[in-house]
């Protein structure tokens, strides 16, 4: 029988938004909690030597309201994976991933990310040490393959030795890895999306929870994924456009409150932000993630502008963020 946290967890994963270096950071995922209260959210990845031998009770802290929240970690050795999914556990962490998907060189010279993907023992071998160790979920994002080792064979033979390990779970990123040749951003936009080959895995590992990334941008691609598979993994347009996910607790989560307004949504961050500055904190570091929650709406120039503009400089506080939302607050008030 499943535990409580594991319910909670891989029912959010039905909905979820990507983990992003420099991206999700804590400031990022209050902000997205005040948007969508049931999706799955993650950290940046953080790798197994820095929890161990760094201060981890800053790597791991995050807020209350966060949850549902996932811890995704970076590394190959088993023994070190399991350590730092203990400490996922002890930390309340809802669900503990293991990146396989990174292409990064930084990534690759740790011996882990899409590197990976060409030993699945060892991925499998870590899966079933940190299952052994933890009651909450243990799930591997990953690639559709990496370099020439593209094929669907190369593929169902990965999620293969994941599944047989116990994954609770299979996140696939919809696109192959380039571990030389390419950047990073250029993996995300250059190698072909192949949806189809996702759908045929899950077909074929129909008791593997499975959900996929790449891609997506809107709630009605996400409804039409879901006729495929488990779960949707959202990532730079949420970022981007975060108000994407204002309908997805009423549309999936089946969430009688109606989505909240954007100017709700900057009312719900004003604590946070006071509470962020009075700590010593910069207003930049939360407005940074708030730049797109105007994206296509009139005045959301000028919203992005005062807070390009304003927010970094070294006394910036609520002041700018109210000298934003004047710019927009009416104009949305008309809408």
């Amino acid at each position: 029988m499943k535990s409580d946290a594991e319910k909670r967890a891989l029912t959010a994963s039905r909905i979820s938004v990507a983990p992003m270096m420099a991206w999700t950071t804590r400031e990022q995922r209050y902000f997205m909690r005040q948007i969508t209260r049931h999706a799955l959210l993650y950290t940046e990845m953080v790798t197994t030597g820095a929890l161990i031998h760094g201060d981890r009770a800053r790597l791991l802290a995050y807020h209350a309201d966060e949850h549902p929240i996932a811890l995704q970690l970076g590394g190959s050795d088993p023994a070190a994976m399991a350590q730092c999914a203990v400490m996922a556990e002890e930390y309340g962490y809802d669900e503990v991933n293991i990146n396989v998907g990174c292409p990064s060189d930084r990534v690759q010279n740790g011996t882990f990310g899409a590197c990976l993907m060409g030993e699945p023992v060892r991925v499998a071998d870590c899966v079933a040490e940190m299952k052994a160790r933890v009651s909450i979920p243990v799930t591997v994002k990953t690639r559709i393959g990496i370099d020439h080792q593209d094929s669907y064979e190369f593929l169902h033979a990965f999620a293969h030795a994941v599944d047989t390990a116990g994954a609770d779970q299979l996140i696939v990123h919809a696109r192959k890895a380039w571990l030389s040749g390419l950047s990073p951003k250029e993996n995300r936009e250059i190698p072909p999306l192949d949806y189809p080959r996702v759908h045929a895995l899950k077909r074929d590992f129909p008791a593997l929870p499975m959900s996929i990334n790449g891609g997506i941008v809107d709630l009605d691609t996400t409804a039409a994924q879901l006729e495929h598979v488990d779960g949707v993994m959202i990532g730079r347009e949420a970022y981007k456009n975060p108000y994407v996910m204002a309908e997805v607790d009423r549309r999936f989560f089946a969430a009688e409150a109606p989505a909240p307004t954007r100017h709700e949504i900057v009312g719900a961050m004003r604590g946070f932000i006071a509470d962020h500055l009075a700590a010593g904190g910069a207003l930049k570091d939360v407005t940074r993630h708030m730049l797109g929650l105007y994206h296509g709406q009139p005045g959301g120039r000028a919203w992005r502008r005062v807070l390009s503009e304003q927010a970094y400089k070294p006394d910036a506080g609520l002041d700018v963020l109210d000298a934003a939302l004047a710019r927009v607050e009416p104009l949305e008030a008309v809408a």
